[in-house]
């Protein structure tokens, strides 16, 4: 029981609680929301890249080896592109959900110095989900991420290969 009371100490008994209440879930919305803008030049950069490659293959008649290169990137571009919208969707989400998590953490802090004990122990478990979900929309996140990157190094590879075979 004592353990359990040292979790939950109001703010006249550790200020520092409110303090880590508040400021992780704050970490987090800074680190997925960098995320979210890495993420969108990402997106950005495969928009550029389509259409690059989109006005080569309009411009090439026949059908040769980098035409054939182009095609195949194409719909790696395509992949990478809806992996990206989907990172960018959870980044959001965790986003949305960390903010919420450091809402939630004020009341908890507010209602943690009072005599409520139900409504404190109620919003500790929303602050706990919120910040859990948070959590997984990050991770799934990251995992896109490097997924489209293993997508995009694939395609440069490809390129240094045909470059090499020029030189030769």
């Amino acid at each position: 029981m004592h353990t359990v009371r040292m979790l939950i100490a109001g703010p006249a008994e550790n200020p520092f609680a409110v303090l880590t209440l508040i400021a992780a879930p704050a970490v987090f919305t800074n680190a997925s929301s960098v995320l979210a803008l890495g993420t969108g030049n990402r997106l950005a950069r495969v928009v550029d890249r389509t259409r690059y490659i989109a006005h080569e293959l309009h411009g090439s008649p026949k059908r040769d080896e980098v035409t054939n290169l182009w095609v195949n990137h194409l719909s790696r571009l395509e992949n990478r592109g809806a992996m990206l919208v989907r990172a960018l969707s959870f980044f959001y989400i965790a986003i949305g959900c960390f903010a919420a998590a450091s809402l939630v953490s004020i009341l908890g802090a507010v209602l943690g110095s009072t005599q409520y004990r139900l409504p404190f122990e109620a919003v500790a478990g929303v602050g706990f989900v919120a910040g859990m979900i948070g959590f997984i929309g990050l991770s799934v996140g990251c995992v896109l991420l490097v997924q489209e990157t293993r997508l995009a190094l694939r395609s440069m590879s490809e390129e240094a290969e045909l470059a090499k075979s020029w030189a030769k």
